[in-house]
């Protein structure tokens, strides 16, 4: 008997023993149906010991919204890991009542369940647990996960401020239960920290739309300032990136937008000009044919004086801007007559100059190309085509001043060209890039409008130049003489005779001092100053010319100034420098205008008539010099060569920009 006892002792401890080494997860745990049993709701409020002695509400969970929700396959106690079955109130089911409660930790969960479905390579079977990974990581750096600033042990929002963690479901999109979800979304954020910003919402065309008409397409919180990833709204990365959320939905106006001075600047990455919300407001966005919206016509001025006035370095709003188009485009004559026909006016000159000039210079090159083929091994110009006492000598084409002002006018040109364009084509990726390295848009704009006021300088001395010696000597001047820059009848012959000559119908024509081709090149810069200048102008000026001028001559000027550029860039580094550069008889490079001279032997291949001219009437030794030094030449190639690879690459950043699409 005593050894019965003894035996049934022995394996009542051997199986206390036993029990007490399983491990944590053969222990009895909490299962979902005894946590309902008192926090389904039912049962009134619960409320635990907390801080100081203050009760603690604990929170209800509706089973069935529980059992519709992501997590309802998941046990309570695999999220709250310090609960125990503790029926004693005083221990609140804490496992140790001598430490604080566990917050739960939602993000390190899924970060961990995603690193394992890495590991396993199971990646495309959980996409969803992929999103939410990616959110987990735009949270860390949203301006949710910053200190609260009353509590800096609390973030300013975490996962569950805005996510009921005990049903939340994302429906399928455009499910009507996402739409329900969607409609959700402006009381989630506003009702317990936003309100101000919800009653805005409330009265706007957008809050109206969601909470009067329930229209889920209308935008809510998330849209604007996005689900994780929301910045701080003073900060640089928000008000770079609010247009493009309000694009979203409102495509064409984006699309308006970027093309104004207002949306380049903020393409290229600065933020200090005005963004839809500047204009429409935030929150309060109404109608734009509401009479309190901010962009209604009465209320326009004061807008814009929000941005436009003196404390901000800016003129006063003058009342033109009252009519300025911000959307204004060149595809709809019904509502932008004005903007439609500016439009239309430089598509048809860009198209006939282009399709003429490109004509000209691919007919030339051809042709020229081809009698120089069938010469190969023979020299285009003849060596013993001159008298032989001057043999060697060159003709004086261009003076010094002519030369330092063709030079200027060049330098100042590409000058304009670099620190505009990459205004112009802001979309484009090598635009910010230069505008850094101009210093940004203040820098930029300083150099272009000095580079500016030096090109119009020397063409307008040049005008006076030009008045002063006519009227010194204005009875003897002939206007339409061979001297004489001013178009006349055999221009249009020497014309013809060339494209005869193109087709293989006639010989190379022979030219006077000026060829037609050339007079273009003088007066075009007529036309184009005049047009990119007086636009330029009163762009630079809009308090002053807004102030007598009505707003779409803002959106004309815009468009005159910027298509009439690209016109004269694309036409110099393409015709003018086929011309003189690249058609195979001056190929690769012409120095006359750098060094004013070229050899009397080119001087009459090139312009056989003034050479006759001249040397029948005796006149020709007075326009002979020296040919240049080899110093000088070298130089004059040099300075050449670096111009033209100068402005090729302007030309490439300039074609980049025109193939490329916003």
């Amino acid at each position: 008997m005593r050894l019965a006892r003894s035996a049934l002792w022995a394996f009542l401890v051997c199986l206390a023993s036993g029990l007490l080494a399983l491990p944590a997860s053969a222990q009895p745990t909490l299962d979902n149906a005894t946590c309902l049993t008192c926090h389904d709701g039912k049962k009134g409020k619960l409320e635990v010991p907390g801080a100081e002695g203050k009760a603690r509400a604990l929170r209800s969970v509706a089973p069935d919204k529980f059992s519709e929700g992501v997590h309802a396959n998941m046990q309570c106690v695999a999220c709250h890991t310090d609960i125990a079955d503790n029926a004693d109130k005083g221990n609140a089911h804490v496992k140790d009542p001598a430490l604080p409660l566990k917050k739960v930790d939602c993000a390190g969960c899924h970060e961990e369940l995603w690193q394992q479905t890495v590991k396993r390579g199971k990646e495309s079977e959980q996409p969803r647990l992929g999103v939410v990974a990616k959110n987990i990581e735009a949270y860390r750096k949203s301006f949710h996960a910053r200190p609260n600033a009353d509590d800096k042990t609390k973030p300013n929002a975490a996962c569950d401020s805005c996510h009921d963690t005990h049903s939340f479901n994302v429906p399928v999109k455009n499910s009507p239960q996402y739409n329900q979800w969607r409609l959700s979304i402006p009381s989630v954020c506003g009702e317990s920290c936003h309100t101000d910003q919800l009653e805005a919402y409330l009265g706007s065309v957008h809050g109206k739309e969601i909470s009067k008409k329930l229209l889920a397409q209308a935008a809510v919180c998330s849209d604007c300032h996005t689900a994780h990833d929301i910045s701080a709204t003073a900060s640089t990365s928000f008000k770079l990136t609010v247009s493009s959320h309000c694009g979203n939905c409102h495509v064409e106006n984006l699309d308006s937008y970027k093309d104004t001075f207002h949306g380049q600047i903020s393409t290229l990455g600065y933020d200090y000009t005005a963004k839809c919300y500047n204009c429409h407001g935030s929150h309060e966005i109404r109608r734009v044919n509401d009479p309190e919206s901010m962009v209604y016509p009465t209320n326009r001025m004061k807008t814009c004086a929000t941005c436009h006035n003196a404390k901000k370095g800016l003129p006063d709003v003058p009342a033109g801007f009252a009519s300025y188009q911000p959307h204004g485009n060149g595809h709809d004559f019904a509502r932008y007559p004005q903007i439609w026909v500016a439009w239309q006016i430089m598509v048809q000159l860009l198209v006939g100059t282009f399709g003429f000039f490109w004509l000209h210079t691919a007919l030339w090159f051809f042709r020229e190309y081809k009698e120089r083929k069938q010469r190969a091994g023979q020299p285009h110009i003849k060596p013993d085509s001159v008298p032989v006492q001057f043999k060697g000598k060159h003709v004086q084409r261009f003076s010094r001043t002519w030369r330092i002002a063709h030079l200027t006018f060049a330098l100042s040109l590409m000058v304009l060209t670099l620190t505009g364009m990459p205004l112009f084509y802001s979309h484009v990726a090598w635009a910010p890039v230069v505008m850094s390295a101009l210093g940004g848009p203040h820098t930029a704009g300083i150099i272009h409008r000095v580079a500016a006021v030096i090109f119009a300088g020397v063409f307008f001395w040049h005008l006076i130049y030009i008045t002063v010696r006519i009227a010194r000597d204005w009875k003897n001047f002939k206007f339409f003489g061979p001297n004489s820059m001013v178009p006349n009848l055999q221009d249009g012959k020497d014309m013809l005779a060339m494209f005869k000559w193109f087709f293989g119908q006639g010989p190379r024509p022979v030219f006077d001092r000026w060829t037609y081709w050339e007079k273009f090149d003088y007066w075009a810069p007529f036309w184009g100053v005049t047009i990119i200048g007086v636009s330029g102008l009163i762009m630079w000026l809009p308090g002053f010319f807004g102030a007598f001028l009505p707003g779409w001559v803002f959106n004309v000027a815009a468009i005159f100034h910027g298509e009439e550029a690209f016109l004269a860039v694309v036409f110099l580094f393409t015709v003018h420098f086929f011309n003189n550069h690249f058609r195979p008889d001056k190929f690769p490079l012409e120095v006359v205008m750098f060094t004013g001279t070229f050899s009397l032997e080119e001087f009459k291949h090139d312009h056989g008539v003034e050479y006759k001219r001249l040397l029948d009437s005796g006149e020709l030794e007075k326009y002979l010099v020296d040919a240049p030094s080899p110093t000088k030449l070298a130089a004059s190639k040099l300075l050449g060569f670096v111009l033209i690879t100068i402005g090729l690459t302007l030309l490439t950043l300039v074609g980049i920009g025109f193939f490329s699409s916003h």
